[in-house]
């Protein structure tokens, strides 16, 4: 028996049923923060009240807002986030938004933490991957202030304490980690969620249906993570389509955001698998979102790694409403019902961009930690035709 262990995140809880605004009010109140700090998506704050009713319910606490975080989180946009917080020395920063922001808070921290505020320091912050496929984990110091998230897409990004941000020189979307990180506190206000465009909310479900999806294949396993991911998937299955069919139900929004947090429970606690790998590195390469990148890529690396989790493969399809065990199939229906992309092609990746994938994908840590093992540039090229 090999040792294992599941590590928990130092969160202290998840609130729903409370207005955001309200509850980050009461969080601040709480923890006696004065300076309070907002990172949030462009859209959310220039476009809908989301993030000024936040800013009015916190009053003289409110220090600022930076809105200004790129997709796939950029060196420089982390870098541009940290001198504006540096200018209030927030006690608490708050991320509203979808994985883009919540990741740059992260990052935020970590960088933080190490006194860094330049582009080139952060090459020594994050994560790394050997020729040999193991893993290299930077020491970093505790972070300078709590962090709490408001999400208003289903990416899980709250409930980890990983942070991916690109560097467009590689380009290669690296991993920053770090204890503390993650928010303490996660609002679940589905009220808030209704500015999030239908394409952005169904293909982050996804994505979230793909974070259980290889938590339960893992090639270690962990029997928490197996029991908080196959309810993710009973509630993703209904309340996806649910969701699609009437926008404005926010029971099934609700259900949608505790499965992402359910599917992302297994984030850093066990392995991933080719799907998040050769995702990222699509991300960082074309500018897809994460979600399409699940859309696209998940169905067929579990048709791949099939007689390799047969067994777990069969749990994930039962859950998903199918009896004859096929988990690609199940996935490749539920992203088909939703009306998001399923192929590279049909999201203009061109074939002349695979060298490019491939290359980012040979170093990111869960390409390497496939359960069918991918140890050659060949086998990437073959799950990219598979999903071309």
């Amino acid at each position: 028996m090999e040792p294992f262990s599941h590590e928990f995140l130092p969160q202290d809880r998840v609130i729903w049923g409370k207005p955001a605004a309200q509850a980050v009010a009461d969080e601040a109140e709480q923890r006696n923060s004065r300076r309070v700090f907002i990172v949030a998506s462009k859209t959310l704050n220039r476009r809908t009240d989301v993030v000024k009713a936040i800013a009015d319910a916190l009053g003289d606490r409110f220090r600022g807002v930076f809105d200004e975080i790129a997709e796939h989180t950029p060196r420089s946009s982390v870098i541009a986030a940290i001198k504006a917080a540096q200018a209030v020395e927030p006690d608490l920063i708050v991320s509203v938004g979808g994985g883009t922001p919540i990741d740059a808070v992260k990052v935020m921290l970590v960088c933080m933490a190490e006194g860094v505020d330049t582009v080139e320091g952060m090459s020594a912050c994050h994560m790394q991957v050997r020729e040999d496929g193991s893993r290299f984990v930077p020491k970093i110091g505790p972070p300078p202030c709590p962090h709490i998230a408001v999400p208003t897409t289903l990416s899980a990004a709250e409930f980890s304490n990983l942070g991916g941000c690109t560097d467009p020189e590689r380009k290669i979307k690296d991993g920053y980690t770090a204890r503390g990180i993650n928010p303490a506190v996660v609002i679940l206000d589905p009220e808030a969620t209704l500015h999030t465009p239908d394409w952005l909310w169904q293909s982050t479900g996804i994505r979230g249906v793909d974070h259980a999806a290889e938590g339960i294949c893992a090639i270690q396993p962990s029997p928490m993570v197996d029991g908080c991911a196959l309810q993710a998937l009973r509630l993703f299955s209904e309340a996806l389509p649910a969701s699609k069919r009437q926008p404005s139900d926010l029971g099934a929004r609700l259900a949608c955001q505790q499965a992402a947090w359910l599917a992302g429970s297994g984030i850093l606690r066990v392995q991933y698998g080719a799907s998040h790998g050769i995702g990222h590195s699509l991300g960082a390469v074309t500018g897809m979102s994460h979600g399409h990148t699940s859309c696209v890529m998940l169905a067929p690396v579990l048709a791949y790694n099939r007689k390799h989790t047969e067994e777990r493969q069969a749990w994930i399809a039962e859950a998903m409403g199918r009896d004859d065990g096929d988990a690609s199939a199940a996935v490749a229906d539920l992203v088909r019902s939703l009306d998001q992309p399923a192929t590279l092609r049909s999201l203009d990746v061109r074939q002349d961009q695979f060298d490019d994938i491939i290359s980012g994908a040979m170093q990111n840590m869960w390409v390497r930690t496939n359960p069918r093992p991918i140890e050659r540039p060949a086998q990437v090229r073959e799950l990219l035709e598979m999903a071309w």
